[in-house]
Formats: structure tokens, sequence, C-alpha cells
């Protein structure tokens, strides 16, 4: 089977899962013909991601979020503003994306949560599946905790949504936990996307907290906690352009650009994570058993409805802001999860593959190789 990405390129989150569906098409002969990634001038693609596929990877301008001059909260307004007059550039990629489907003949455009690949499979009807993957899908099932709302953010998080699965053959939900069936169809309730190098790795305590934060405006928070807690060791990720690598402006303070492979070795040895409320890092620290407290980026309500739906599974807490006091006294009466975050990780290859079959079966115009009975998850 024929696949073609595309993928959001805000934070990690949605590359890293890209990256993991990639080991899992490849383990079982799927082809994946191309990338095409969503950027722009804010933000530079990280070089795992470039180095990560063997494919094409082509990139192309989508809207992003305007944030506020110290890069901490969100411009909503601002925001749909900027990209409102940036129509004709959007408009652009869609053509661009549109020659990608017609050189790569894809059997499946996976949609990673980009408002133009909705857009694409709207107007331009290609004659492929159209699927999407995502935790924000899981707003269609019965049970999605939504977040208290300012305004009318919770109408946009779902008109978001929505735009970016206009048409989808099927809806895949990543989601903390397991859930009770979809009531809706076309909506299907998957375990999280983990890389194979998270499996790979032995999980300790260490003497340090990991954080991460999309915006590099949070740093100063950092920096402030770390000031007033002088006994707390921290180390950070962020993606500030112009800082230095690595940047160590206090003793028990250390910050690293981002890095795939040094991110997920310091994740193995921390304490806790402390980052924004994305629901990739979330992840991979239940399932290396690391209690979680989250920070959710002002103005981006889809993060709310992350930190509350952490919380309900049993991954840690949230807070207003980069307090690692408050995590150390989270952490003296902290409980487990009311799952098995590895089993529940675990699981998503079978399913996924229940689905490719489904498909299969539906459409039957392309041989799909069999499920290797007794075959273990790659661990």
């Amino acid at each position: 089977m024929r696949f073609l990405f595309i993928v959001q390129g805000e934070g990690r989150g949605h590359m890293t899962q890209a990256i993991s569906l990639l080991e899992y098409l490849k383990s079982d002969g799927h082809e994946l013909t191309a990338v095409a990634l969503g950027s722009s001038k804010r933000r530079e693609i990280p070089d795992f991601v470039q180095n990560a596929f063997d494919c094409p990877l082509h990139t192309f301008e989508s809207p992003n979020f305007i944030t506020d001059k110290k890069g901490k909260t969100i411009r909503l307004s601002r925001t749909i503003i900027h990209n409102f007059l940036r129509a004709n550039t959007f408009y652009n990629s869609l053509i661009e994306i549109n020659t990608l489907v017609k050189v790569y003949r894809p059997d499946i455009i996976l949609n990673f949560y980009d408002v133009l690949g909705g857009l694409y499979n709207l107007l331009f009807r290609p004659k492929c599946r159209f699927w999407v993957i995502g935790h924000q899908y899981l707003i269609g099932h019965q049970d999605f905790p939504f977040a208290k709302s300012k305004g009318i953010q919770k109408l946009l998080f779902i008109l978001n949504t929505k735009i970016t699965a206009f048409g989808a053959d099927k809806e895949l939900a990543l989601s903390f936990r397991p859930m009770e069936p979809p009531l809706r169809k076309s909506l299907f309730v998957l375990p999280p996307l983990l890389r194979k190098e998270l499996k790979e790795l032995c999980s300790k305590k260490g003497d340090y907290y990991l954080s991460y934060v999309v915006n590099s405006g949070y740093g100063e928070e950092i920096i402030a906690t770390a000031t007033k807690n002088p006994e707390i060791n921290i180390v950070a990720f962020w993606d500030k352009k112009e800082a230095c690598n690595p940047y160590q402006p206090l003793p028990n303070l250390i910050f690293h650009k981002i890095n795939n492979r040094l991110f997920l070795e310091k994740m193995a040895s921390c304490k806790g994570l402390v980052c924004s409320a994305g629901f990739e890092s979330i992840c991979e620290a239940m399932f290396l058993g690391k209690p979680v407290m989250v920070i959710p980026v002002k103005g981006q309500y889809e993060q709310s409805c992350n930190a509350l739906d952490a919380e309900i599974s049993g991954a840690g807490i949230h807070h207003h802001e980069f307090d690692f006091s408050i995590f150390d006294e989270y952490l003296l009466k902290k409980k487990l999860p009311v799952h098995d975050p590895q089993a529940w990780a675990n699981s998503f290859y079978a399913t996924f593959q229940n689905l490719l079959h489904a498909e299969n079966q539906a459409v039957n115009t392309f041989p799909l190789p069999s499920i290797k009975e007794n075959r273990m998850i790659s661990s």
C-alpha cells in the first residue's frame, strides 16, 4: 500500500508521530512515497525530522499560530487575521500538494492535523483514500473531556479540527488511555504512536527534572523558578534560534536545542517531566513511568483539554506556570495511572493493522501483507 503523509509542522508532536508510523509501515512492506510538511518562517525543521525519512520531504507554507512578543501566549485574533491575509500563499501550497499527489499516486493520504490537508481533500477531491490521525480527533468521542472555554476558543478548536478532516474516510483518534467504542462509525480510538527508540530505553530515576517548551518565551519562567530553587536541577529543551547550544544560565539549569535522541535519553533518567500540554511528550513520559506537570500554552484551548485529559488518565497534574516546587510537592503523594501505559501503547500495531485489512476488504483494489501470527510488538 502506498502512503503520502501531510504533516503539521507546529511543535514536534505530529512530526514524531509521522516518523513512528513510518516504522510500522516499513516493517510490513508498505511504502511511504513522500512527506509534505507544513512550515513557517517562525520555526526551523529539526534535524531529526529531516534525517528520518528515506523518501522525498517537501515543505509548504501552512497556517501557524501567532504569539505575543514574549513567545508565550497565543493571539487568536492576530492568528486569524495573519493567516487570512496569506490566503493566496496557502492556495499555492494546495496546488503544491496536488502536484505531489499526482506525481506519487498514493493509495492513502494520511493527514497529521494540517489545516491545508483537509482543505486539499475538500477542494481537489483526490481519487485516493483520505485518513486523518491525531489526538485532536478524540473530540468526536462521546466521553471526551472538554475544558472550560473562554469566549469562542472551544468553537474555534472544534472548527479547526473539522477543517483538517474534511471528507475523511477514517479519523484515527490517538488517546492517553483505552476508551469505549465511539458512536461515530468513521472514528477509531488508537493508542499513542511512540517511537521505537523510546521503547528501547531503560527507565531509571535521576536527580533532575526534564522540561520541554514549544514557545521559547517560557524559558524566562524556567530561569526564574531555577533561580528561586537552587536545590532543584533542571534540564530543558527549546527551539530558540539565537541561543547558543547548550546554554547554561545557572548552575542548576541547562538548555538544549531540540535534539531527538538526547531528549529521550534525558527523559529516561529524569524524575519527572514539566512541559506544555502537548500530547506526544505526555505519552512518552507515561510509557517510561515518569510523572508529568503540564502547563497549557496560554490562548491554546486544545492544550487545556490535553491537560484535563492527562490528569484523568493518571499522567500527573497541570498548573498555570513553570513552578517546579509545586511539582516537588505532588511527587510526594502521586498516584499510579489508571491503566498500563506500556501495554496500551504496544497495542497500536495490531489495531492499525486491523484498520488496514478492513480498508482492503472495503475497496478490494490492492493486496495487503497478511498479519504475521504471534508477531511480538516491536519494543
